[in-house]
């Protein structure tokens, strides 16, 4: 009995660990700090609305940032189908991929580092727009924060997927294509149409 407990407890502990969605891969352990206006995201697949996210959100991560970043949101509960998207078949969609944040000042008294960037690009903020279906079907989107190599230029390979493959949008291929790490930090939230 006390074997299953202390079982139980450690496949919690994992589970409640990630933030990323179960399943998703690459998943990542690291809190991306994410706040829409004065709403953070406390916990992974914390209920949104469209009105509260539709401003890009301020990201932060715990402790220093001595290093440069890229930071992408994509929805993992997309349709092939935007018109009528239970015809469809589930496809991510890539909506924000925005290059050279860095820390913008000291840690704050919890510890958080925000980060800022004046980069648009190279997939300017898109805003979460999930259709209303029926049923309701929440859409989780999904932070994902990677230190950026020094002097980066985005590859031509991983320049097209972000150009021209948004909807099935691949993350592990671009991390390949686009000669990053895995990613350091994640969130992800839902928002219903």
């Amino acid at each position: 009995m006390k074997t299953s407990s202390i079982v139980s407890a450690l496949l919690l502990a994992g589970v409640s660990s990630a933030q990323t969605p179960p399943g998703f891969t690459p998943a990542v352990t690291e809190k991306l700090e994410v706040t829409f206006g004065t709403k953070s995201i406390a916990t992974g697949g914390q209920a949104m609305t469209r009105a509260e996210t539709a401003r890009q959100p301020t990201i932060g991560i715990s402790g220093a940032a001595n290093g440069t970043y890229i930071w992408m949101l994509v929805d993992l509960d997309a349709s092939t189908n935007f018109a009528n998207p239970r015809a469809g078949q589930p496809a991510n969609y890539l909506h924000t991929v925005l290059r050279d944040f860095k820390a913008s000042g000291a840690a704050s008294s919890a510890g958080i580092t925000t980060l800022t960037t004046t980069a648009t690009g190279p997939v300017s903020w898109f805003a979460p727009a999930p259709p209303a279906e029926n049923p309701p079907h929440p859409h989780r989107y999904t932070n994902l924060l990677w230190e950026q190599p020094a002097n980066w230029q985005i590859p031509s390979a991983a320049n097209t997927m972000l150009q021209n493959q948004k909807l099935g949008f691949n993350v592990a291929n671009f991390i390949t294509a686009a000669g990053l790490g895995n990613p350091i930090a994640a969130n992800y939230f839902n928002v219903t149409g």
